[in-house]
């Protein structure tokens, strides 16, 4: 999946379920609030915010967050993917989230970049996460 597979009204719905999510991120450490919004494949939008906490590294990753409540609505499938920070870098899921969520991407599903007033650069799951280890790897 591309990122233009991803219909622009609902890339829009995602980026403004980021953008709230974001807003809501407990992060009084570093100061840094991310919001993520991950597309499942029966088009529902789950977002999450980072969670931080005093015991590092204790704290919770947006995409965490989101790839949860996912989860908790029923769905193990994840047909795209919307991270919002802030910033003067475009930010993209860190290395714990790119092994999450390669759990339920495929390699072509889109990771999209955003900030506070514009969309960044989109990569697919192979690009940030190149040679993953999967599920299908166990599936003998």
């Amino acid at each position: 999946m591309t990122p233009h597979s991803i219909p622009p009204d609902t890339i829009a719905r995602m980026l403004d379920a980021a953008r709230q999510a974001r807003l809501k991120a407990y992060a009084p450490y570093s100061h840094y609030l991310v919001g993520a919004a991950i597309l499942d494949d029966q088009g529902r939008i789950h977002p999450g915010c980072n969670v931080e906490n005093v015991a590092y590294p204790q704290g919770v990753c947006a995409e965490a967050g989101a790839l949860s409540a996912m989860v908790l609505a029923g769905s193990t499938k994840v047909r795209g993917v919307l991270v919002v920070g802030t910033g003067g870098a475009w930010i993209t899921p860190c290395g714990g989230c790119r092994q999450k969520l390669r759990e339920f991407c495929a390699q072509d599903t889109p990771i999209l970049t955003a900030n506070d007033t514009e969309m960044g650069p989109s990569y697919t799951m192979a690009q940030l996460l190149p040679d993953s280890f999967g599920p299908e790897h166990l599936n003998t």
